[in-house]
């Protein structure tokens, strides 16, 4: 039987969360901080310290083998830097040797966020199973990974399968990213609800104008919002065409939460999904909502962890 654990850590701009995981997907202990986001490098790093302290505090730190870290992007595992976007004070910031530091030399894997959620959902979510798959976080931001010959495929910085900048309209808004049109600019929470509100859709009172809010309006039958919803299903679906078309995924996975509006989005996305996937090898393409939740981000760096190291433990089915 194997006894090794990982570590796992998932970095954001709102909190830095970490694990220990076993070989089955288990989290047997959890650890957190808020991001100081807005404070200097060296005092983000500090949470990241104090979150691995509080795991190693745990008796089974020492099983552990590797520490697996999924974080939100630029990410380049090639270099073990990072660059959030969220996260100013990180610009190629050293992440991987600051933590192989502080896990006394332990292996550390780096991939990015979304990266980490499809190796969590190939693992113990809806891609379990298959052998090629794309995997979207549909949030904030618009983020992938995707899962070829069944193993989830990085690429050379961490980066590979980031749908959210694919563009998707060449006359379309420029994007943050210096991109036009990009599935981000249109299918973002952020920008469901700025289409909604340019088109006359008002929040309720009190309310917040959130992508919540709009799937909401959407639900009671508010036409402008259904609308903005449909139109980012549209940016979506033609990104999942294009990935399909290149690389021949057989399944696209959607989590975040845009995807927490469920029908409002699924059903125009499906069916815009067939106004692109219109060739007989990407026609079946299947369109199903992600499995592991908020957990995605720690699953995945475990499993990132496991897949990046020889000596981890072999990730196995949970039960």
């Amino acid at each position: 039987m194997n006894t090794h654990l990982l570590a796992a850590l998932d970095i954001g701009g709102t909190k830095i969360a970490g694990a220990l995981v076993d070989g089955i997907g288990r989290l047997l202990v959890r650890a957190q901080r808020p991001t100081p986001a807005d404070r200097h490098g060296s005092v983000v790093m500090d949470a990241v310290r104090a979150v691995l302290g509080e795991l190693a505090e745990d008796p089974r730190w020492a099983r552990v083998s590797a520490v697996g870290i999924g974080s939100a992007g630029p990410v380049d595992a090639s270099t073990g830097t990072v660059s959030p976007v969220n996260i100013p004070g990180w610009r190629d910031y050293p992440l991987v040797r600051h933590v192989r530091e502080a896990v006394e030399g332990r292996p550390v894997v780096l991939v990015g966020d979304g990266v980490a959620m499809t190796a969590a959902e190939h693992w113990q979510g809806a891609a379990r199973g298959r052998d090629n798959a794309l995997c979207m976080v549909v949030s904030t931001g618009v983020g992938g990974g995707l899962v070829l010959d069944g193993r989830p495929y990085a690429g050379p910085t961490g980066n590979a399968g980031h749908i959210g900048h694919i563009s998707v309209d060449l006359d379309g808004d420029p994007c943050p990213c210096g991109g036009r049109g990009c599935v981000e600019r249109i299918a973002s929470g952020p920008n469901i609800a700025r289409r909604a509100l340019e088109q006359g859709w008002r929040p309720r009172d009190g309310e917040e104008p959130t992508a919540q809010a709009v799937a909401r309006a959407a639900r009671d039958g508010d036409r402008v919002a259904a609308a903005s919803f449909s139109r980012a299903a549209r940016a979506l679906a033609a990104g999942m065409a294009a990935t399909a078309m290149l690389v021949e995924i057989e399944i696209a996975v959607v989590g975040g939460g845009v995807a927490g509006a469920g029908d409002v989005l699924f059903t125009p996305l499906r069916r815009a999904l067939a106004d692109y996937a219109t060739l007989s090898f990407v026609r079946d393409l299947a369109v199903v909502p992600a499995m592991t939740g908020t957990d995605a981000g720690l699953l995945g760096a475990a499993a990132a962890a496991a897949l990046g190291h020889s000596g981890g433990p072999a990730v196995t089915a949970g039960v």
